[in-house]
C-alpha cells in the first residue's frame, strides 16, 4: 500500500513548498479552498515527478475535513499530515471567522485524521510566532478545553476581548494571535492524546514569510523583521523544508512541542533587540 501525505494550504506558499521536499514515492494530496490554485500547484508538482491529487476543502467545516480524510485514506496509508491552512488579519474576516478557520480547523483536522492514521504517522499543525506575542494575562488558555466540549462557548469565551476592542484590523490581529496560541496548545494536547496510538503530533510556528499572505501582513506586522537575527523575512522554501523535516517519520521523538521557525524574531523581541 502506498503512503499518503496530506497538506492543507497546499495550493501555494509554504504548504506547496513543503510538498516539494516530500518523498516522491508517496502520494501527495494537496488541499485548499481555491480549486484553480490547487490545479496550478498540481501541474507544478507533477512536473517535478510527484503523484498529486488535489482536493478542495474548507477546514472550518468538519464534514469537509472528514471527506478529505476519507479521500486520502482511499488512496493509501496516510502517514504525514501538514495542516497549514489558515487566514491572517489582513485577509479580513471577523474574529469568529478567524478562530473557526485557524482554531476549530485544527481541531477538526487532528480529530478526523487521527481516525484514519496508524502508529508511526505524524500530524504537524502550523501556528505562528504571533502565538508568543501576547502577554499571558491576555491569553484565554483556561477556556481552550471548550473546543472539544462546546464550540459556541469556546468562541465566545476566547474572543470576548477581541470583540470589544476598536478597529477591524486590531480585532482581527488579536483574534489571530489567540487562534495561533490555541493551535500550539491543541497540537500539544493531541500529542498526548494520540501518542498512545503511536501518532506523533507537534506544531510549527513560522515568522513573517515572503508569501502572498506575508506580504499582506508586512505593513502591520513588519515591525518584527528588524528584530530577527538577519533582519529579513523568511523564504517560502525555507519554511517548506522545515515543515517537511518536522513531518518526517524519522523525527519520532519530536512531539508535544512547538517548533519556532521565525529567524529569531521572538527571541529578539523579548531579549536581544528589545
Amino acid at each position: 500500500m502506498k503512503k499518503v501525505v496530506v497538506i492543507t494550504g497546499g495550493g501555494s506558499g509554504m504548504g506547496l513548498e513543503a510538498a516539494k521536499f516530500m518523498d516522491k514515492d508517496k502520494i501527495i494530496v494537496i488541499s485548499g479552498r481555491t480549486e484553480s490554485k490547487l490545479e496550478n500547484a498540481k501541474k507544478e508538482l507533477e512536473e517535478l515527478g510527484f503523484d498529486v491529487h488535489p482536493k478542495a476543502c474548507d477546514t472550518s467545516n468538519r464534514e469537509a475535513v472528514k471527506e478529505l480524510a476519507n479521500f486520502a485514506a482511499s488512496l493509501g496509508e496516510v502517514t504525514n499530515v501538514i495542516n497549514s491552512a489558515g487566514v491572517s488579519p489582513a485577509m479580513g474576516g471577523k474574529p469568529e471567522d478567524i478562530m473557526r478557520i485557524n482554531g476549530l480547523g485544527t481541531v477538526y483536522m487532528n480529530q478526523e485524521f487521527s481516525k484514519v492514521m496508524k502508529s508511526g504517522s505524524v500530524i504537524v499543525d502550523v501556528a505562528s510566532n504571533s502565538a508568543y506575542q501576547l502577554p499571558k494575562l491576555m491569553l484565554p488558555t483556561k477556556h481552550y478545553h471548550l473546543a472539544d466540549e462546546d464550540e459556541e462557548k469556546f468562541l465566545n469565551k476566547t474572543l470576548w476581548l477581541a470583540n470589544k476592542i476598536k478597529g477591524d484590523y486590531q480585532k482581527a490581529g488579536l483574534a489571530y494571535a489567540i487562534s495561533k496560541n490555541f493551535v500550539t496548545w491543541y497540537a500539544a494536547k493531541s500529542a498526548f492524546e494520540f501518542g498512545e496510538k503511536g501518532i506523533r503530533v507537534c506544531s510549527l510556528s513560522p515568522g513573517l514569510i515572503a508569501t502572498g499572505m506575508g506580504e499582506l501582513e508586512k505593513e502591520n506586522g513588519g515591525n518584527l523583521i528588524p528584530l530577527a537575527c538577519e533582519k529579513r523575512m523568511g523564504k517560502p522554501e525555507e519554511l517548506g523544508y522545515a515543515l517537511a523535516t518536522v513531518a518526517d517519520e524519522r523525527n519520532g521523538y519530536l512531539a508535544g512541542v512547538d517548533v519556532l521557525v521565525d529567524g529569531g524574531s521572538v527571541r529578539g523581541m523579548k531579549e536581544f533587540r528589545k
